[in-house]
Parts: structure tokens; C-alpha cells; sequence
């Protein structure tokens, strides 16, 4: 697996850090599977770690905006939120209904105790990181 540029935003660690120690892992993960899905798409050679909301967003040239985060009025969770106007979560509660929890047309959400699906996760980021070229196809072609 080749590695894939990071631009970080130096503002991106305060955010991390400011996190509950419990929550920071969950959301260090997600931002793990974010890169990992960016390692494996042979088309992408860099992506942008910046903060959109003060939450840290994952961009590349062809994709939409990931950002992940957990808020302190719903502690029991976090999320990773698509761009709500994108057929991207739509596309996703149809192939995985019974598999992830949704929060309307933009963000998968995960209970603290949740094991993640990392397959079908990953799925889900190289739809985002991608979407500008898949998005014509049918269900983004997963």
C-alpha cells in the first residue's frame, strides 16, 4: 500500500485533543479508516485534513466532504456526516438498512458500544472520497 499525502490543518490537533479521552479514540479511528480507504483508491494521491464547522473534514479533488465528530448534546454517540444534498447516505440506507444507524440524508451514526463494520464502512468513505466520478452510477455503483 503506497501512502497518500495528508495536508493537515495544524488547528486539526487542538480539535482532537479536546475531545473526551473515551470519544477520542472512537473518532482517531474513524479518521484511521478515512486514510486507510484514501490508501486503497489507487486515483487519489492526496487529501485535505482540515476543519469545516470546527470538525475535522476529510476532502479530495473528486469526492465530497467526510467530516466526523461527536457532539456533547448526544454523548452517547458519534458520527460520520456526508453532504446532505449528495446521494450518498440515501444511496447507503438502501444497501446497508439493516446494518447502520442514520441520521437523516447526512451522517451514519454509532452508539459508544457499536463494533464498526469496517468493510462496509469503508465502503461507504471511498463513496465519499470519490463521489464526484461515481456519482452518476447506479446506487454510486456499490
Amino acid at each position: 500500500m503506497r501512502d497518500i499525502v495528508i495536508k493537515t490543518n495544524p488547528d486539526i490537533e487542538a480539535v482532537f485533543n479536546k475531545y473526551p479521552d473515551k470519544i477520542r479514540n472512537k473518532i482517531l479511528n474513524l479518521r484511521k479508516l478515512i486514510i486507510e480507504t484514501a490508501n486503497e483508491i489507487e486515483e487519489l494521491t492526496d487529501i485535505e485534513e482540515t476543519l469545516k464547522w470546527g470538525e475535522p473534514s476529510y476532502l479530495t479533488k473528486i469526492g465530497s466532504t467526510i467530516r466526523i465528530d461527536w457532539k456533547e448534546n448526544k454523548p452517547n454517540q458519534y458520527a460520520m456526516y456526508f453532504k446532505c444534498t449528495s446521494k450518498l447516505v440515501p444511496s447507503f440506507k438502501m444497501i446497508y438498512t439493516n446494518l447502520f444507524t442514520f441520521e437523516g440524508n447526512r451522517a451514519i451514526v454509532f452508539k459508544m458500544n457499536d463494533k464498526i463494520p469496517e468493510f462496509e464502512l469503508k465502503n461507504c468513505i471511498s463513496a465519499g472520497l470519490t463521489y464526484h466520478k461515481i456519482k452518476q452510477l447506479p446506487m454510486l455503483g456499490l
